[in-house]
């Protein structure tokens, strides 16, 4: 942790001078604010560009707990209005039929009963859930055996600037300025218990891949203007990137399922990121841009880059004095491709002009998933039908709990 003389000495730089009076106070309280949440999270930037192998799972959690507690305390009115009634959809270990699992994707629009439902599943993840930037696609997966909740699939623009990515496809920048617009990234993965006891988690991942993704998203961005480029685009998905959340990722390792969907794996994330800045500080950071007349104080997140957080949060530092590899967590995600045709590559790259997508319905990459993996685990691991609609609701309460 930067908590001895040292360390702090090391991460601050001289602070600005001529500071007036509301900016001087606002630098001095936000320096401060950040150095202790530094010491609070256990970051220790002094190692940070070293690799994450040495972090495990949980202390990886705790490094992102700050933000996730921030973010699932903003819930706590919808839960307290919706959650009853929306508990009901999931499910006890006793009404999963394993055999009979018969998923369906639901596109969730905004300020519906079903976008309520995903905010408060996503109050089970380990880590706090983000909102996505620019094109969205949120999907409910439901078992339509039971009508229970089984995850959450969630897709979104990819950053702009992912090396793993753009070395495996063999971009430039002039082919990743005209071609982004056909790949997205998936930004929430998961199923919800007992399904995650199931290894739901692989089905709910598979299902990327399906035909119905693919529909939906030919239907909602197929002909649209690029958010960055301004220019009027016809768009194919063709690829989907995710990153794993902690490090090592046992959910995306291996998920293959020949002739219907395969995960490769394209490399690390260099440890640089915005998650252990909570949107307290953050706030605090824009307040200071905003006094300083900086265009990042109000600048639209998606139409001025991917990366709009991590530029004001640079900036900021900057201004207080403080060093910008505070922004180096060091935790190296490993990143995924899952190509979504043949010629994806060749699409990507300009060399073909069409991609023909001919994808697996939501049916025969469930049936594949379940013989494969969800199957095998229920009879290694029954305990999941001792699982209650109360354990659940105990997972939601805790999330919120001040």
């Amino acid at each position: 942790m930067v908590s001895n003389i040292a360390d702090r000495k090391a991460l601050s730089q001289e602070l600005p001078s001529q500071q007036d009076g509301s900016i001087d106070t606002l630098v001095q309280e936000l320096r401060q604010t950040i150095l202790d949440h530094i010491d609070a999270i256990g970051l220790n930037n002094s190692e940070a560009g070293e690799s994450n192998s040495r972090l495990s799972k949980n202390q990886i959690r705790t490094i992102h707990a700050a933000h996730r507690r921030e973010t699932a305390q903003r819930e706590a009115k919808m839960v307290g209005d919706h959650g009853q009634r929306l508990l009901n959809h999931f499910a006890e270990g006793s009404e999963v039929g394993v055999e009979a699992i018969d998923p369906e994707l639901v596109l969730v629009d905004p300020d519906t009963e079903e976008a309520n439902l995903f905010r408060i599943a996503a109050l089970l993840w380990s880590v706090p859930v983000s909102r996505g930037f620019g094109r969205r696609m949120r999907f409910l997966v439901r078992d339509r055996s039971n009508q229970k909740l089984i995850g959450l699939l969630a897709l979104g623009s990819p950053v702009f600037n992912l090396s793993p990515r753009d070395n495996w496809i063999g971009w430039t920048v002039r082919d990743r300025e005209e071609r982004l617009v056909n790949v997205m990234d998936a930004f929430v993965i998961g199923a919800v218990p007992p399904y995650s006891q199931l290894i739901g988690g692989k089905l709910v991942a598979a299902l990327i891949g399906s035909g119905e993704v693919s529909q939906h998203f030919e239907r909602r961005y197929g002909l649209k203007r690029g958010i960055i480029s301004g220019k009027l685009k016809r768009a194919k998905l063709v690829l989907v990137t995710t990153t794993s959340a902690l490090g090592h990722s046992s959910l995306y390792n291996r998920l293959r399922l020949p002739g219907l969907i395969e995960f490769h794996r394209l490399g690390t994330t260099n440890g640089w990121g915005h998650f252990q800045v909570p949107d307290s500080i953050f706030n605090q950071m824009r307040r200071l841009l905003e006094l300083g007349g900086h265009k990042y104080a109000s600048g639209y997140r998606y139409g001025d880059g991917p990366n709009w957080r991590l530029r004001v949060a640079r900036e900021a530092l900057e201004r207080i004095g403080l060093d910008g590899n505070v922004m180096r967590h060091g935790i190296r995600r490993e990143v995924y491709g899952v190509p979504l045709t043949e010629n994806w590559r060749e699409y990507l790259l300009g060399e073909d002009d069409d991609a023909i997508l001919e994808r697996p319905t939501v049916k025969e990459i469930a049936d594949a998933c379940i013989e494969r993996w969800l199957l095998p685990r229920s009879k290694r691991r029954p305990q999941f039908r001792a699982w209650k609609r109360g354990d659940t609701w105990r997972l939601i309460t805790q999330a919120i709990e001040p």
